[in-house]
């Protein structure tokens, strides 16, 4: 039998998670489902205000929040009316029950593997790092460290791994999220790999991969900037170069899962090689690998060949600032070739904003006035404003947030499986 909460007016003040769809823009799935995500992102509503924001009548919500709360997803929360403390019966509202399931999120990278436990509510409840070793490792390596990272984090949050409900993993490259296929990656040594499969044989646990990039944009659509946003693109500039397209509150990924791959657009024909093999791609003049390669050549570096990339890239950064003339020329070329990126991305998709992620952006020379000039100078002019750049230079844990998303997505979609099915018939 379900049982009610009770707060008081100050007592819970949830945001809520999850895209911020506007009302009668997205029919195609299950209302039931369409009820769900419209609790889970007001963090707590009326039912009038659901049947409002859907345009559906009362007794339906009633009867679809009530199956709801029977499968254990929602709750009903009693809330204070303004000024009518201790009067009359309290308000009734709608929200997720965050102790429903717990998800764990990852990113694997080049430099260390991050993780986050969360709530069904989308709430942090413990995160964790762990170093690498440098360069692409075997699927044994990455499995022991991915089972490494989660007992790690668990235990950090006082749970077992039998308590999670599923983990999303995301890593850098080439990865088929309906497959749960990784056609290539820069931290593996392997080609074509079921990391989904291994990993949830491993771990014993539901396990969801994508792209980096898109849980970078999948993050900022479920937490950040992008949550009331029908239509944005995140670039991320770290050992790669990512981008993720939201396109209708919805991650856009390809007829084929692999779109969106602006690092490896082509900016210089038979130009500089990229570590996907080809040349002329764009991050082989933007990425953290393409900076320090060029540092160690325009500043007779050959002695610091046995460095580290982040100790290059902060002995290049140090040099630019105090007005080393070469150091700064790198960045500035580095910038230029940027600037072309965002133009096509401008161009192509007409996104209503532009997020550029990762750790590169600290750099700012990157991004500095007269790179975005140049995009401006690139882009077509129809006497129109551009979309707006925001710099969000956060770290690996909004990449985690973004896989636990996937998990949170994985789980909810799961349950209500058996809705969507009923509605196709």
């Amino acid at each position: 039998m379900a049982v009610m909460r009770q707060i008081d007016e100050d007592g819970d003040r949830r945001q809520g998670v999850g895209p911020l769809i506007p009302p009668l823009s997205d029919t195609l799935r299950p209302l039931r489902q369409q009820v769900f995500e419209r609790v889970r992102a007001a963090g707590l509503i009326p039912r009038v205000q659901v049947a409002k924001d859907l345009g559906v009548s009362p007794a339906s919500v009633t009867t679809l929040t009530s199956e709801l709360i029977e499968a254990g997803l929602i709750e009903e929360i009693a809330t204070s009316r303004e000024g009518d403390a201790g009067r009359g019966r309290p308000a009734v509202a709608l929200g997720v029950r965050a102790g429903a399931h717990r998800v764990a999120g990852m990113k694997l990278s080049d430099r260390e593997h991050t993780a986050v436990i969360v709530d069904f509510a989308g709430n942090l409840i413990a995160d964790d790092v762990i170093p690498r070793k440098p360069g692409p490792v075997s699927v044994p390596e990455i499995l022991v460290a991915v089972e490494l990272l989660l007992d790690r984090v668990c235990a950090k949050a006082g749970l077992t791994r039998q308590e999670l409900s599923a983990v999303g993993i995301g890593l850098p490259g080439f990865v088929d999220c309906t497959e749960g296929l990784v056609l290539w990656s820069s931290v593996l040594a392997d080609r074509s790999v079921p990391l989904a499969a291994l990993a949830s044989k491993k771990l014993g646990l539901q396990v969801a991969i994508d792209n980096d990039a898109n849980l970078v944009a999948l993050a900022e659509l479920w937490f950040g900037a992008g949550r009331g946003l029908s239509d944005f693109a995140v670039v991320t500039i770290e050992h790669g170069v990512g981008m993720g397209l939201v396109l209708n509150h919805r991650i856009y990924r390809g007829s084929q899962r692999l779109g969106m791959e602006l690092g490896h657009i082509k900016v210089q024909l038979d130009g500089a090689l990229c570590r996907c093999g080809q040349r002329g791609c764009l991050e082989a003049y933007v990425a953290d690998y393409a900076l320090a390669r060029e540092a160690t050549t325009a500043l007779n570096w050959g002695h610091k060949e046995g460095q580290s990339i982040v100790v290059l890239l902060e002995s290049l950064y140090d040099h630019a600032k105090a007005g080393n003339a070469t150091a700064r020329s790198i960045f500035r070329r580095a910038g230029r070739y940027l600037a072309v990126g965002l133009s096509n991305v401008i161009n192509l998709f007409d996104p209503a904003l532009i997020i550029l992620s990762g750790e590169r952006m600290r750099y700012d020379y990157l991004y500095a006035a007269e790179t975005l000039a140049e995009m401006d100078n690139l882009v077509i002019q129809t006497g129109r404003p551009r979309p707006p750049i925001e710099i969000h230079a956060w770290g690996d844990l909004l990449w985690a947030h973004g896989a636990a998303a996937l998990a949170l997505s994985a789980v909810s979609e799961g349950i209500l499986a058996p809705a969507r099915e009923l509605a196709a018939q």
